[in-house]
């Protein structure tokens, strides 16, 4: 596939979300920060990543801990943005108090793929709920959408070659991108929390994408460089049925 600047890529970009609530989707609710009382010493689970999902975007670039504790080791920071200058989207698991406050444990975006860390809940905005779920097979190329544990939606898909793997792990939509014309990427597309282990097609450094193509005769196969590629139609369909936040499980 053709490789797009990210100057290039960011004007062909006619859908922004002014906040990450304004691409949520119908289904989800706004959480109030204080819905969930927590007694210090205690944990509440606040995502399944099944059949409920909780997500939020940060206020502030506040440090992530591998513990609930500021005397803790730092192992990230939050980004308000992602590298399409999206507002950025945490998926939250859990929500814990202690002497120290409220805290929430969000799974981080980058490499390496797969962590999460301990952020001060005062960082985050509103919880958002949704009870979406995307599942990616590499070996049959398929991509399947869940809502609320049923299937709602059922496609073909391309993935990366075996020089340029599509990654396997826990991953979910940060970003939804629409484009005015774009022929290697189609007239929408996902950003996802993953990152491809070599490279990708993906502008900003290896994010593994879910676009449409120019070549939908490759599809199903193995015909990218780590980022999932859907038929034009397909993609757009997709677009229309999922909000952020969701989780994508790449098999």
């Amino acid at each position: 596939m053709v490789r797009t600047s990210s100057s290039g890529f960011l004007r062909a970009i006619l859908v922004a979300a002014c906040s990450a609530l304004a691409l949520g989707g119908a289904a989800d609710r706004a959480l109030a920060a204080n819905e969930y009382s927590t007694k210090i010493g205690t944990e509440v689970r606040l995502s399944d990543e099944r059949t409920m999902t909780r997500w939020a975007t940060p206020l502030k670039t506040a440090r992530v801990y591998v513990t609930a504790s500021a005397q803790a080791r730092t192992i990230a920071k939050l980004r308000l943005l992602t590298e399409d200058r999206m507002p950025e989207v945490y998926v939250a698991l859990s929500l814990a108090t202690n002497t120290e406050g409220d805290w929430l444990r969000v799974r981080i975006p980058g490499r390496p793929n797969g962590r999460s860390g301990w952020v001060r809940r005062a960082a985050f905005g509103d919880l958002v709920r949704n009870e979406y779920r995307l599942e990616i097979n590499r070996r049959s190329f398929h991509i399947r959408l869940f809502r609320a544990g049923r299937q709602i939606f059922r496609a073909r898909v391309g993935v990366g070659t075996a020089q340029t793997p599509t990654p396997a792990g826990q991953f979910w939509i940060r970003e939804k991108l629409r484009f005015r014309s774009n022929p290697s990427y189609g007239n929408y597309a996902f950003g996802t929390s993953a990152y491809a282990p070599t490279l990708s097609e993906w502008p900003g450094g290896g994010v593994v994408g879910i676009h449409g193509t120019e070549f939908p005769s490759l599809i199903p196969g193995r015909p990218s460089h780590g980022c999932i590629r859907m038929r034009n139609a397909s993609v757009a369909k997709l677009w229309q049925m999922t909000p952020l936040g969701t989780p994508v499980q790449i098999r």
